[in-house]
């Protein structure tokens, strides 16, 4: 690859070998943006925080040589202010550059304007916050490039929004936390006829009325308007549009009377009611959305009385039922959803003994069970469940003797086990879980350097945990084998940022993230 700066303007040019534009055609990443990390609402979008976002653009895995196209967009970033104009540039190429630099948070307002007319298909800013109307500008100078974009608490206003007509293929968009957002802004947005992705979470003058000219987005799949002013009312205008797929409505103030409105929705798989203060009174209504494959009720004044009537939903994939009024006598009526592949009974007073109603429910993939009544019998109980892959135990009172029954899971993934009561002979019984990527020990205080080293072997961690626990840097030597470690905390241990910060020098490259740090 050849790079020039040229003296008028200093655009990048040259003969460039080019990814292929499928790269960034991938449904889940880029076409579809944000929509996988910011819109997912399950018990495991802790899976899905910052630590899987790409490292900085000058670091590389240590199990490969980096490519001819990394070591030069490196160099790019690297130089970042030489450049006034990537348009030159072919598109997948200045996308390239355009992603590193927001994933090392090095964008500015200068760095921005070289992005100017380079037909972008993604523009995710994720959380920069320095986003203004000059940088909506450039974002509406991709035109009908653009398939993404995400800005969040920013500083945009309804004339920002307003620059987004000239990207009339625009099918997702982001506006988390963006308080300066009003009606007219919202009216813009209903021009916006392609749009499949629509968030505008969290915005403070959003109101029931704003919503009313969405109902012309007819190609909408995916809809996120949790705002604490949103009633029954605002619901109402979203009943013809029959493509939504997902509708998140959590935080709003609405009852379980919204729910006629969205049976008309038949195309609707996941509904997200969390935090909307429902009652048991009206929640027979559920028992009409039998086509849902993921429903969110956390947070609510329900009961086991709301759970009877979700029995025949048998499509459920996912359940979200932490800090409901929920029962073992509640647990009876999911049985039935044979299903389930997420289930999420955090602060429940569900306790060991209603545990055996899952022991059937073996499509379960996540189960959280935070919650401190729960103990090694209910642990026990769980062993037909072999297919989990994540696991919070998080507040739950288990003990070295009760980790014994973690060998049934060989296939999980992350797993939390955080209630205090753990030794190093408790380790032993997790470091034959190799699939293990995130491991949370925090808590348990009589850890020490031996746990580390029994955990040396679990070569696949992305991030692990082991906070408010005797381990030392004299243990930091046992993490040396954990080459694909990128989150590591040992916050109120003996150990300091420098010496973690020696480590990744040395042995993990891939670390970007740790506690304590300077």
């Amino acid at each position: 690859m050849i790079l020039s700066e040229s003296s008028q303007g200093n655009s990048l040019m040259g003969s460039v070998c080019s990814c292929k534009r499928d790269h960034y055609a991938d449904e889940n990443i880029t076409r579809r943006g944000f929509s996988g990390r910011y819109f997912k609402f399950g018990s495991s979008k802790w899976l899905e925080s910052s630590l899987f976002l790409p490292a900085t653009c000058c670091q590389f895995q240590q199990s490969r040589r980096p490519s001819l196209m990394e070591l030069c967009i490196c160099k790019i970033c690297k130089d970042i202010d030489k450049y006034r104009s990537f348009s030159m540039l072919p598109r997948d190429i200045s996308q390239l550059i355009f992603n590193h630099l927001v994933d090392s948070c090095s964008l500015s307002d200068s760095r921005i304007e070289a992005f100017r007319d380079c037909a972008l298909h993604d523009m995710c800013m994720r959380e920069h916050t320095r986003v203004n109307n000059k940088w909506m500008d450039v974002i509406s100078s991709q035109g009908s490039s653009l398939l993404s974009a995400y800005i969040s608490s920013t500083e945009v206003t309804d004339f920002g929004l307003s620059l987004l007509r000239n990207c009339s293929n625009l099918q997702a968009l982001g506006l988390d936390c963006c308080d300066k957002i009003s009606a007219p802004g919202i009216k813009h947005i209903a021009g916006l006829t392609n749009l499949e992705s629509l968030t505008i979470r969290n915005c403070k003058f959003i109101t029931d009325s704003d919503l009313k000219p969405l109902a012309g987005l007819v190609n909408l799949k995916e809809l996120q308007i949790s705002c604490s002013d949103i009633t029954n009312v605002g619901v109402s205008y979203l009943r013809d549009l029959y493509k939504l797929v997902v509708l998140n409505l959590e935080g709003s103030v609405v009852t379980a009377s919204c729910l006629d409105y969205l049976t008309a929705l038949t195309s609707l798989k996941s509904l997200n009611v969390n935090r909307c203060h429902l009652l048991d009174d009206g929640c027979e209504k559920f028992s009409a959305l039998s086509s849902l494959k993921e429903l969110n009720l956390g947070f609510n004044n329900i009961t086991d009385t709301c759970l009877v009537q979700l029995e025949g939903m048998t499509k459920l994939e996912g359940l979200y039922l932490d800090s409901c009024r929920i029962s073992n006598d509640g647990l009876a009526h999911l049985a039935g959803l044979t299903n389930l592949e997420d289930l999420n009974l955090s602060f429940t007073s569900v306790t060991d003994s209603g545990l055996k109603e899952l022991s059937g429910l073996t499509s379960l993939r996540s189960l959280n069970l935070d919650a401190r009544q729960i103990t090694d019998s209910g642990l026990a109980v769980l062993t037909s469940l072999t297919g989990l892959t994540h696991l919070d135990l998080f507040g739950a009172q288990i003990t070295d003797s009760g980790t014994k029954y973690l060998s049934y899971f060989k296939n999980l993934q992350s797993l939390d086990l955080c209630g205090g009561r753990l030794t190093d002979a408790g380790v032993k019984n997790i470091k034959d879980l190799t699939s293990l990527m995130l491991l949370n020990l925090s808590q348990n205080l009589k850890l020490s350097d031996t746990a580390l080293e029994l955990l040396s072997g679990l070569t696949s961690l992305v991030s692990l945990n082991v906070s408010n626990s005797r381990i030392t840097s004299d243990g930091l030597q046992h993490l040396k084998p954990l080459k694909n470690l990128r989150s590591l905390y040992l916050e109120y241990c003996g150990v300091t940022a420098s010496e973690i910060k020696k480590l990744q020098a040395t042995t993990l490259p891939n670390l970007v993230r740790y506690r304590p740090n300077e």
